[in-house]
């Protein structure tokens, strides 16, 4: 661990993290990619081509997620073979869980104007299903990634992940109106 400095009030890190100084701006790309794929689905488009965008820029976005995993974790070949399978089994599993999440803003926006309350107690219910699972799936995997990786792997792994997670949730949320 760094020790940290807070001179004038500022923190300073006394040391960089190793191969993790720029983190930051691997994922700035994927976050942005997220909100851009995010907004149409809050404007309520309904035009088809951008439903075929938003399905290429979802692909970039996993894509890229995917290169910044391999540049964190810097695995070797049987640690990648152990790993990659792992993951790509949860991305399936948390795309489903992203969907319901998007169907559920696409009902957000189609309603913003007339939401009752029973239709909001219908939504907080689902949104609260939905980041439970997710919850869950996140820590059964991140158990098996435990298993099959060495334990600062491991670590940096959730870590990652949790940066990731973050990010993409931030910019999702920050695009969604406050119900009225």
């Amino acid at each position: 661990m760094h020790a940290l400095d807070t001179r004038a009030g500022l923190v300073y890190r006394a040391a960089p993290i190793p191969e993790t100084e720029h983190t930051a701006m691997k994922l700035l790309p994927l976050a942005l990619a997220v909100a851009a794929t995010a907004t149409p689905f809050v404007a309520g488009a309904e035009d088809l081509g951008l439903v075929t965008d938003e399905q290429i820029l979802l692909k970039q976005v996993m894509a890229d997620k995917r290169t910044v995993y391999a540049a964190s974790l810097n695995l070797s070949d049987p640690e990648s073979r152990a790993f990659w399978p792992i993951y790509d089994e949860y991305e399936g599993k948390v795309k489903k869980l992203d969907d319901r999440f998007l169907d559920l803003v696409n009902r957000f926006a189609a309603e913003y104007d007339s939401l009752s309350d029973i239709e909001a107690e219908q939504m907080l219910e689902e949104k609260m299903a939905i980041e439970k699972e997710r919850m869950a799936l996140k820590q059964t995997y991140t158990r098996r990634v435990a298993k099959a990786l060495p334990a600062k792997k491991a670590l940096r792994y959730a870590q990652v992940e949790t940066r990731i997670e973050n990010m993409i949730r931030r910019d999702v949320y920050a695009l969604i109106p406050l119900a009225i």
